[in-house]
């Protein structure tokens, strides 16, 4: 290779590296941008909305983030994350609430709720924060459970409240899981089943105001230690359950009412016909033809002038009759159908009123022998 082949090459290079390093510099990387909520595909039918919010709050659904705001739908599969000084209250089809507080998230695996079915499920991953929840329909008839890092709490319609330190891992490390139950806002007591991952029971919490502390126990196990929940821990807790069921009271309605309007939606969905009743409520011109009909109708039914004279008033019997007077004709109105037109009737006794011939004059009638003789004399 020549010295001049050697400069010709390195030139080429120089220029391929200040190329490349230029459209760097005009198309630099975008920020990732959070998609706004309307866009976010749904998954399936939903399954609750957001009833009270506090702050901020996201929502995370097939890789993509948006914010929440009050009356959003949650999609099963959802991931739901509260800010810094925040407050989120999301309430489901069966009326079951959660109230996350700061910086606490959940993740919706699992739900099934049908009315007066049998066949109800829901499973909720507490994965970090302090939640509060209040059960209701799925924990009644079915199987509702709620998974944390340490343990899996099989509820029976109860409320209660739940503590995920950051820093809990299923391997024992960290900070403990803390479970303590409540009553409902009627007064009553469920009861929390608590067991481990692998599915062996830890113990059952029954009586208000108790709870468990979830700690690792040999063999990589863990257990369930009675908690003592202190004064301060317990008027924090009595806040966190009244938002919760004022939070269920709230989405109550908001559930109702998002129902009621997809179902106004779906009716007025392309290629479904509309009632024609529908289309002419509050005060909408009729159709022309309509008009048209209505307006026959309405003159078929008002007495018309010519039809006065088509029932002429019948003579009594052995009446006298008028020489040359004939019956009044009867002409139907032009704008009438001919067929709805009554054809005048003959009176049922006396003489008709038809035109009768004149009876010959009386000169054609033979002459009498004086009137022959008469005749005679004249000519």
């Amino acid at each position: 290779m020549t010295f001049r082949n050697i400069i010709f090459a390195a030139g080429l290079f120089c220029g391929f590296i200040l190329a490349v390093q230029s459209g760097n510099a005009q198309n630099p990387a975008q920020p990732t941008q959070t998609t706004p909520s309307s866009v976010l595909p749904p998954a399936g039918d939903p399954i609750g909305n957001v009833a009270t919010l506090s702050g901020s709050a996201t929502i995370a659904r097939f890789g993509n983030a948006t914010a929440l705001k009050v009356n959003d739908d949650v999609y099963l599969g959802d991931t739901l994350q509260t800010g810094a000084d925040s407050e989120l209250g999301v309430t489901f089809n069966d009326d079951t609430t959660f109230n996350l507080s700061s910086n606490a998230r959940i993740v919706i695996n699992n739900y099934v709720y049908e009315e007066g079915g049998k066949k109800n499920a829901a499973l909720f991953n507490v994965a970090r924060g302090t939640v509060a929840f209040v059960a209701n329909a799925v924990a009644k008839t079915g199987d509702m459970k709620i998974s944390t890092p340490t343990a899996t709490l099989g509820i029976r319609g109860t409320t209660g409240v739940i503590d995920v330190p950051d820093n809990v891992s299923a391997s024992g490390g960290g900070n403990e899981v803390a479970i303590k139950l409540y009553p409902d806002q009627d007064g009553r007591v469920g009861h929390i089943e608590v067991n481990g991952r692998d599915g062996a029971r830890l113990g059952l919490l029954s009586r208000a105001s108790s709870g468990f502390a979830i700690r690792p126990g040999a063999g990589g196990r863990f257990t369930a230690a009675a908690l003592q929940i202190s004064p301060q821990q317990a008027a924090r807790d009595q806040g966190f359950v009244r938002q919760v069921h004022a939070a269920q009271g709230i989405g109550r309605q908001i559930v109702t009412q998002q129902r009621a309007l997809r179902q106004q939606n779906l009716s007025r969905q392309p290629g479904k016909p509309q009632t024609p009743g529908q289309q002419k409520q509050q005060g909408t011109p009729k159709a022309p033809g309509a008009q048209k009909q209505q307006l026959q109708k309405q003159q078929l039914q008002k007495p018309q002038p010519g039809l006065q004279k088509q029932q002429p008033v019948a003579k009594p019997a052995g009446a006298p009759k008028i020489p040359g007077q004939t019956p009044d004709r009867v002409q139907a109105p032009a704008t009438q159908n001919p067929s709805t037109v009554q054809k005048p009737v003959a009176p049922a006794a006396g003489p008709t009123l038809q035109r009768t011939p004149r009876q010959p004059p009386l000169l054609r009638r033979a002459p009498s022998p004086r009137q022959q003789k008469q005749l005679k004399e004249r000519r």
